[in-house]
């Protein structure tokens, strides 16, 4: 039974498709300690770092965190992908 009519479903293929590669990418990214996404770190800007070590250690596990992060929501994305695959395909299937 489809759900989602085909335009629908060709344009949640498109964007399933391109928010996979992004945070697949930025995943790996953060998992690198990109320097250029440490603005985006969960690290509170009133809070006080007594040596570098301490900052360091918050830092890593921003990192980590924001690339698990960025990992689940990619398979949230192939879950996506999978069911407007199967709604394109049950369109397609439906106008013969």
């Amino acid at each position: 039974m489809a759900i989602c009519g085909p335009k629908l479903s060709l344009c949640a293929v498109i964007i399933s498709i391109w928010g996979m590669i992004q945070l697949v990418l930025m995943g790996v990214f953060y998992s690198m300690h990109a320097v250029a996404l440490a603005e985006d770190l969960p690290i509170e800007e009133d809070e006080v770092f007594h040596t570098s070590k301490e900052f360091y250690a918050a830092a890593d596990k921003g990192f980590s965190l924001n690339a698990m992060n960025c990992w689940i929501a990619a398979c949230l994305y192939l879950f996506t992908f999978l069911f407007s695959s199967y709604q394109f395909y049950l369109n397609g299937r439906t106008s013969i």
